[in-house]
């Protein structure tokens, strides 16, 4: 694999730092570019996130990169231009649609190489929506981060495919290891989220957003309930962003439901292995398609039975038939949407017996540290990087 000039200095543009995977994928990278003896810099509005890019070596710079304000657009491809010559540049890498524009504007003005990760499906609905989805396919290089997104991109974008190289997201998948996490982390964790001893937890770890489905866990919750299954406790923790309304939904069918004792909304979790560790089992419910799911592939290295919506990339993330046989299963997936299915899996899940469970928690560890861990992801962008740069080179 191609080793990037340690004196490489490669600038990251993305809207925000706070929760996501994105965001913490930003963070992988530039962590990797400093223990390479490269330059890291990453411009964004800022976020909960900026202390722990700092700490990593990297350099935060803000900018009104979130705005799809035209004339914002532009002024940033000045801003964006103005720093790669006064920082000596090498790469700009866009996360993001709006910021890529600007990015894009500004590599061209700059010549130097320009990369696009294709994080999302993006909504393409109309043509503008096609146009404005398009920033992301005209990369130097295209990073997809799941085969279904490169085949989404290829299709939506023909003339791209070429230039397409899957990576899919990685973990640090020794830090999610149960052994790894004290119980007095666990135990300060439990504390904060109010869950009583001895009630089996149900982790959904996903910002608060309708199409990542926590009103199809409430409702599985509702079923589990109806069954006399009243001990397991779902933990909903996830940042709003904003987004009070959803949030007051959620509130409410939490009250009309009686589950306040079934149910909890705990808000923003900074310490995922702890929330992992305290875990009977981690679901995923997403009704629109996962570009990739980090949050099954991080249960999955951390021991924990997973159950997740049936599409999207998910058949790359978590093996289940008829992909595979029974005997390789790595979790559970179950269709988009159906609490009836979901409530099914999860009463499944809890009533596995323990050596069945270590079994499949163990196939599935497997799984991730062959293809999902952090190094690789890292080490196969900055391959992504030094290729660039050998080709500027040379002509």
């Amino acid at each position: 694999m191609r080793q990037l000039p340690p004196a490489t200095t490669v600038l990251q543009v993305i809207p925000d730092l706070n929760s996501g995977g994105a965001e913490r994928t930003t963070l992988d990278v530039a962590r990797a570019l400093v223990q390479a003896g490269s330059s890291a810099l990453v411009v964004s509005e800022g976020g909960q996130l900026v202390p722990e890019l700092e700490a990593t070596g990297a350099e935060h710079i803000v900018l009104p990169v979130k705005s799809k304000n035209p004339i914002t657009l532009w002024k940033n491809a000045s801003a964006l231009s103005d720093l790669i010559a006064t920082r000596h540049v090498d790469i700009i890498h866009a996360r993001s649609r709006a910021p890529a524009w600007s990015a894009l504007r500004a590599a061209r003005r700059t010549k130097i190489p320009f990369v696009t990760t294709y994080h999302g499906t993006y909504n393409q609905s109309n043509g503008l929506k096609a146009f404005y989805n398009s920033v992301m396919a005209r990369g130097d290089a295209v990073i997809a981060n799941s085969r279904f997104i490169a085949d989404l991109i290829a299709s939506r974008h023909p003339q791209s495919a070429a230039r397409i190289t899957v990576i899919p997201r990685g973990s640090d998948l020794k830090s999610l290891a149960p052994e790894n996490v004290s119980a007095l982390r666990q135990q300060a964790l439990k504390d904060s989220w109010g869950v009583p001893a001895g009630r089996p937890i149900i982790l959904n770890m996903a910002r608060l957003t309708a199409w990542k489905g926590q009103k199809i866990l409430i409702d599985a919750m509702v079923n589990l309930k109806s069954m006399g299954l009243k001990d397991p406790i779902a933990i909903l923790a996830g940042d709003a962003q904003g987004r009070d309304g959803y949030v007051a939904e959620l509130k409410k069918m939490i009250a009309d439901h009686e589950l306040q004792e079934q149910v909890r909304l705990v808000g923003h979790c900074a310490d995922v292995p702890a929330a992992l560790a305290l875990a009977d089992v981690s679901v995923v419910a997403s009704v629109e398609p996962e570009a990739f799911g980090r949050a099954a592939v991080e249960a999955q290295a951390a021991n924990v039975p997973v159950i997740v919506s049936d599409h999207g990339a998910v058949p790359e993330t978590v093996l289940a038939p008829p992909e595979t046989c029974e005997g390789g299963r790595t979790g559970w997936r179950v269709p988009p949407g159906s609490a009836v299915a979901l409530a099914d899996a999860i009463q499944n899940a809890l009533l596995l017996p323990q050596d069945a469970r270590k079994e499949l928690t163990g196939r599935a560890r497997t799984h991730v540290e062959q293809n999902f861990s952090v190094e690789t992801m890292c080490a196969r962008t900055l391959a992504v990087y030094a290729n660039l740069l050998d080709q500027a080179a040379s002509g």
